[in-house]
């Protein structure tokens, strides 16, 4: 949200600002310095919505923000903009006139102009559902989708900006996502995305998360997959894990994270499922996560989440972790957090499910002493998946059970008998740690 920095004078009475807007309406010299004068008194909410109140005075900046005089538009827009501002919907719905207004001058005539027109669209868009749908008859999708051709970083930044508050509207689903995927949008989308490291950050940060509510509100993916979503975020992913620094760029991670938060669901529809098999990902996966580990470490849970995407139904990456040595790696990550535990075990779960070689491979790390500690833990969901993954094991490999409890897991797993959602699984496999070898 491009605000303005600084505090402004509070307008106590109306009519002072009855006065400001007298002097802009009148005409006079000092038009333009009672214009600059309103627009620091715009900046207090109250006065927004006294202002929004007077009669004529939408009437009179709009007459203004469509005049041939440079100065006093771009002063106009400026006042715009600080009512766009306004978190009251009657100030937004106020400024409604002008909506065709600021659309038809997104080709505008500089840079500051463009960027203000932008920005106001897209504050006016998060508080208004009427702004929103006056908007789309208006033509706001096809508009959005010519400026993603302009060579201006700023712009681009502000036209993913005004998409992102139009994709998180209650009714986008329904009512913008359609349009968008039917426009020339997520092609740009994409292309501004995986350009950001060279074209600028700003802009590629917008549209990825552009990306994301789109593929998070939208049950049917087709025309992304059809852009080549897949390939193109994967490449994207080991682009950044190539060139990350060792002091990592401020504001990189903004843009990981919805990476990977796409690719991720991307890849949980069935149809991309065995297509795109590179294990170079989960180098770079394991690469993003060491970076980012320590200054931030929500990334290590949206790394996780695409793991188990990639392993869930897909022996390849199941293979691919187990024979590039990234278990150690993996395991280390059991202490990160209570979801980071979780969604390890859960991958876990996922290599042990493909059959005895891996199930014999994850035995061979010295798996079993380290879910000692964590059947322990008072988290009813790891040590419930952490029952899953030993159930796993002793099916795949019946030796197992006799080596767990060796290791004491027998005690381990008797603490689970008097909880209810865990007593029948605890007990199974202390039936089947019990029994003798080759029963």
């Amino acid at each position: 949200d491009a605000g303005s920095a600084g505090s402004s004078p509070t307008f106590e009475f109306l009519g002072q600002v009855l006065e400001l807007l007298r002097g802009v309406q009148r005409g006079s010299e000092d038009r333009k310095r009672s214009l600059s004068r309103l627009r620091w008194a715009l900046q207090n909410e109250e006065t927004q919505q006294k202002f929004v109140r007077l009669d004529g005075s939408i009437r009179t900046l709009t007459g203004l923000f469509t005049s041939s005089l440079a100065d006093l538009q771009l002063e106009a827009a400026r006042c715009l903009h600080e009512l766009s501002h306004s978190s009251v919907p009657a100030v937004a719905e106020a400024c409604l006139p002008v909506t065709s207004y600021l659309l038809t001058y997104l080709s505008g005539h500089s840079l500051e102009f463009t960027e203000l027109c932008l920005y106001t669209l897209g504050n006016l868009v998060v508080e208004s559902e009427a702004v929103r749908k006056q908007l789309l008859p208006q033509g706001i999708i096809p508009v959005l989708a010519s400026c993603t051709q302009s060579p201006h970083e700023a712009v681009l930044e502000g036209v993913g900006y005004v998409l992102s508050q139009l994709l998180q509207a209650k009714e986008a689903p329904t009512e913008i996502i359609p349009l968008v995927l039917d426009s020339a949008l997520p092609q740009h989308m994409l292309r501004l995305v995986c350009s950001g490291l060279k074209a600028g950050m700003g802009a590629a940060v917008e549209f990825a998360w552009c990306l994301h509510y789109i593929v998070c509100r939208h049950k049917d993916n087709a025309v992304l997959l059809a852009l080549g979503a897949v390939p193109a975020l994967t490449s994207l992913l080991l682009q950044l894990a190539s060139e990350i620094p060792q002091d990592v760029p401020e504001g990189l991670e903004l843009l990981v994270c919805p990476v990977l938060r796409c690719l991720s669901n991307l890849l949980a529809e069935t149809d991309c499922q065995g297509q795109h098999q590179d294990g170079r990902l989960l180098i770079a996966l394991f690469l993003i996560l060491q970076c980012f580990l320590q200054q931030h470490p929500f990334l290590v849970q949206e790394c996780l989440w695409l793991l188990n995407n990639l392993t869930a139904d897909d022996p390849f990456f199941c293979s691919t972790l187990l024979s590039l040595d990234l278990l150690p790696a993996l395991l280390q990550l059991l202490t990160c957090s209570q979801m980071a535990r979780l969604l390890v075990l859960t991958v876990l779960c996922n290599i042990a499910e493909k059959g005895p070689s891996q199930s014999q491979r994850l035995l061979q790390q010295r798996l079993l002493p380290q879910l000692l500690p964590l059947l322990a833990l008072p988290d009813p969901e790891a040590v419930g998946q952490c029952l899953e993954l030993l159930h796993l094991l002793f099916l795949h490999c019946p030796e197992a059970a006799a080596d767990f409890t060796r290791h004491g897991g027998h005690q381990a797993l008797e603490q689970h008998q008097s909880t209810p959602e865990l007593q029948e699984r605890a007990q199974a496999l202390l039936d089947t740690a019990r029994q003798p070898p080759g029963a």
